[in-house]
């Protein structure tokens, strides 16, 4: 049903108004009679934005779907409701008017992976299904610290779900399709019926995280497909110079802040932050958000990236932590609401898993970008990785 106007269209994506009369001018949106739109135009809307950060190309998108390579016709079905829209008020109004901190208001969109907000952003409307909740926490007088853990964990746990569900959808049906000689386009026909029939309920809250995880890395998966079909066609080259993402795990950190108790697992959580941090931005890369035992990093640079991994590894040890891993990988990444997808982020993720504690492990796409850089690298040879149909070159970094 066509129930949004232009502008209420372009202000429920989080897009100007002239993008959304872009994307009609491409043939990407098609307003139904009186210039009327669909939530699915939203959804459709925020995957090609995600695109464009990532480099592609919209005009190319837009001769792949005239060509019927690629087609976001799916995102009308129902089961994409996990994709959500952004409603009309912002974190730091949504708490003036529960009595909910703003604090624990923002830890929502960080508990299902994404990256913090600022207190003037708008909340989505997936994430206005879990205030209530917050709320019966606050008028019982509950530690805002316990309801916070409680929210982590939550989002943590289901995170894991989804990113099975997504391995599992990109390994057994999607790469099978595209071996088979399925096009861009038809993937969505042919897995609707399944996609529909795996939906699941769960209550208010659980359920706004759970489809906020799921439409993360469902996101994840669908702009895979399209650059796979896009690079296929010839319409997106890879950059020459990729950044690299990065990530650091600490087995055992979530344990151990809930041994020590709330106030010295704070002030753990805020000393590691810190370092995190201020290491991070001191080599042209940033914190994109926290997973359970570990944080995610983006560097516009690889060379400075191993850097800041080998000084954070040295201050994790200082700081009394359990010794960490690190895995970086360099390649092309797509980027949507301050947070990060694709082949190369999967990548680097897989290689932190194989990191034993205390090291630094790079791909050979990051050797071969951090030239000059005070470090060595030495070789362990091709290594299988999990969900990784290829051997994959891996090197130890160190200082040097």
């Amino acid at each position: 049903m066509a129930d949004f106007s232009r502008q209420e269209t372009a202000d429920r994506a989080g897009v100007p108004l002239d993008e959304v009369s872009q994307l009609v001018e491409l043939g990407i949106l098609a307003p139904a009679e009186g210039d009327r739109f669909t939530v699915g135009d939203v959804r459709r809307i925020a995957v090609v934005k995600t695109l464009q950060h990532g480099g592609m190309p919209v005009d190319g998108l837009a001769a792949l779907m005239r060509s019927r390579d690629a087609s976001l016709d799916f995102l009308d079905s129902p089961m994409y409701a996990r994709f959500s829209a952004l409603s009309s008020v912002t974190f730091r109004e949504l708490s003036n008017e529960t009595g909910v901190p703003v604090d624990l208001l923002m830890v929502i969109r960080e508990a299902v992976g994404s990256a913090t907000p600022q207190p003037d952003d708008l909340v989505r409307e997936d994430e206005l299904e879990v205030v209530p909740f917050l709320e019966v926490h606050m008028a019982q007088g509950m530690n805002p610290h316990a309801t916070e853990r409680l929210l982590r964990v939550m989002g943590d746990s289901l995170r894991r779900v989804a990113e099975q569900q997504a391995d599992w959808w990109q390994s057994e049906v999607a790469l099978p399709l595209f071996q088979k000689g399925a096009k861009g386009g038809e993937l969505g026909d042919l897995t609707r019926e399944f996609g529909e029939d795996v939906n699941p309920k769960y209550q208010r809250a659980f359920e706004a995280i759970q489809h906020a995880q799921e439409g993360r890395t469902w996101t994840a998966n669908i702009l895979t497909g399209i650059e796979m079909a896009m690079t296929q066609a010839g319409l997106y080259t890879r950059q020459d110079h990729p950044p690299a993402m990065c990530f650091f795990d600490i087995t055992g950190y979530t344990r151990l802040t809930q041994e020590r108790g709330d106030e010295a697992a704070a002030a753990l959580a805020t000393t590691f932050s810190r370092m995190v941090q201020r290491t991070s931005s001191q080599y042209a890369g940033r914190a994109v958000k926290w997973l359970g035992d570990g944080v995610m990093f983006y560097f516009t640079d690889p060379g400075p990236g191993v850097v800041a991994a080998l000084e954070m590894l040295e201050g994790a040890a200082d700081a009394g932590l359990p010794p960490a891993h690190v895995g970086l990988h360099a390649g092309p990444v797509l980027f949507q609401e301050g947070d990060y997808f694709g082949q190369t982020v999967n990548l680097a993720a897989r290689i932190a898993e194989y990191a034993r504690p205390g090291e630094v492990l790079v791909s050979q796409a990051v050797v071969d970008a951090a030239e000059g850089t005070p470090t060595s690298f030495t070789e362990i040879g091709p290594v299988e990785l999990k969900g990784v149909t290829e051997a994959t070159r891996l090197h130890v970094a160190r200082r040097g």
